[in-house]
């Protein structure tokens, strides 16, 4: 149960949470959106320090607020989108968000009332962690995840890495006629790559 103090915070940085993502999707400016975007995730690392995972509050704001939004928001500022016309069909996409949000829906009363229910079975399904007092939730999530699971992280940052490569040499175009360093070359020089010349005194070359 949370005390007092606790409590005050949990709701101070759940209400913000809400209301930025509210605005999120309801401002028209995308600069803005993506401004408000960052504050949701501020908020909600706050609620994760109030849980006690404060490896997941941190990678929040260096992964998603470091780095996805921030890129996100540089993106948005540079490339000249319409933005106008982009929301003008959106109408059409409503039947599926409708039927989206209903399974969202759905599978949140499901967590909810099972948990209201049974609240026993919640922590079933995971391993237990020592308490905070002993030790912090980040190392005892890295002997999980380095032990038990560390094959699967291993490949997980292969199939990582083997994207990034794919997707740079998708990308990658040489364009012709475009003068381009050759280190060999450079270093495969002889004395014919510089030629002296005796410039006389009070004249140029």
């Amino acid at each position: 149960m949370l005390n007092g103090l606790e409590a005050v915070f949990f709701y101070l940085f759940a209400f913000i949470a809400v209301a930025s993502a509210f605005m999120v999707v309801s401002a028209r400016n995308p600069v803005h959106s993506v401004l408000f975007l960052i504050l949701t995730f501020v908020n909600a690392a706050g609620l994760f320090l109030l849980t006690g995972a404060e490896f997941l509050a941190m990678i929040l704001l260096v992964v998603y607020v470091g780095a996805v939004a921030v890129l996100f928001l540089f993106v948005v500022m540079m490339l000249d989108v319409d933005f106008a016309e982009l929301k003008s069909g959106a109408l059409q996409y409503a039947p599926i968000g409708a039927f989206i949000g209903l399974i969202l829906a759905a599978e949140l009363i499901i967590v909810v009332g099972g948990y209201a229910l049974a609240p026993e079975l919640a922590g079933t399904g995971a391993q237990p962690t020592p308490p905070i007092e002993t030790r912090h939730n980040t190392a005892a999530l890295g002997d999980i995840l380095y032990t038990d699971y560390v094959y699967y992280f291993q490949i997980a940052g292969l199939v990582l890495l083997v994207a990034m490569i794919g997707a740079i040499v998708l990308t990658l175009r040489h364009k012709p006629g475009v003068k381009r360093q050759s280190i060999a070359a450079q270093v495969a020089r002889g004395k014919d790559a510089i030629e002296v010349k005796n410039v006389e005194t009070g004249k140029g070359i």
